[in-house]
């Protein structure tokens, strides 16, 4: 979604939603998002997109059904997992979030040590229905609920640092990649071993019987699910290394050029 098919005001345009249904209603085509984002986020950014499909959330760590309002195909963090990684967040001066199901909705722990950044980014969620943000110091890996996400916002070179030492100890799939709108800010986010984007559609496609999957991105954690798809495209502000495995380079995220590249295939 973010410097994909959201502009930079990181919001999906008006143009955007009416085109997306447009092809949806009379087309017939099948349109979802695969995204980093939680359902908090994704539901209102989304809520004027009338996709049938449920949204692919936490990049895989689960679907979720806007139908229904409920989490489908969860894929659980084991418990060591969580305190391994934890442990090396620690030694490289981190403070991760962890994200854990409570129903149908997300408890996001993290320990009272907030850094500006992390702070501003609670701020900017905490009225969310869907989220629930649990601040308080302790053993953040004792809470009984299933954890799905651990994330971590800092920058970028020390983000990179303890994503080398996690990858290559610890058995889990986790990314960084710098933030689409400043650079100079990192997100590292770990998952269940094998959980990804990729993974995640592969299972959606099964469960619909497409038999045909056209992918759009621009982050370094769109690349697996871009290897994976049948057509993969970039948008024109990707980063070097998704330009580099795309079928089609389109138009920027500031023009809704995935839409517009739909729609023009349709027509094809």
């Amino acid at each position: 979604m973010d410097g994909t098919l959201m502009g930079n005001d990181s919001c999906v345009s008006v143009a955007a939603s009416c085109m997306l249904n447009n092809l949806i209603e009379q087309h017939d085509v099948l349109f979802t998002v695969a995204t980093a984002r939680t359902p908090a986020t994704v539901v209102p950014l989304m809520s004027q997109v009338h996709s049938t499909l449920p949204f692919i959330v936490m990049s895989g760590a689960a679907l979720w059904n806007a139908a229904t309002a409920c989490f489908e195909q969860v894929q659980v963090i084991p418990p060591d997992v969580v305190a391994a990684t934890c442990r090396i967040a620690r030694k490289h001066g981190l403070h991760p979030f962890i994200y854990r199901r409570h129903g149908n909705f997300l408890h996001a722990y993290h320990s009272t040590c907030l850094s500006p950044a992390e702070q501003h980014f609670v701020d900017l969620r905490n009225h969310l229905p869907l989220k629930r943000f649990v601040i308080a110091d302790g053993d953040l890996c004792a809470p009984a609920d299933d954890a799905l996400l651990i994330f971590m916002l800092n920058d970028y070179a020390v983000l990179e640092r303890a994503y080398d030492e996690i990858a290559t100890t610890v058995p889990c799939s986790p990314q960084v990649y710098r933030d689409s709108c400043d650079p100079s800010v990192g997100l590292l986010e770990v998952y269940r071993q094998g959980c990804n984007k990729a993974a995640a559609i592969a299972r959606l496609a099964r469960s619909i019987g497409a038999d045909r999957v056209v992918a759009f991105g621009d982050n370094r954690n769109d690349i697996a699910m871009l290897q994976a798809a049948d057509v993969a495209i970039a948008v024109e502000n990707a980063v070097p290394e998704v330009k580099a495995i795309a079928h089609t380079i389109i138009g920027p995220n500031t023009t809704d050029a995935v839409p517009r590249y739909i729609a023009a295939t349709i027509k094809q």
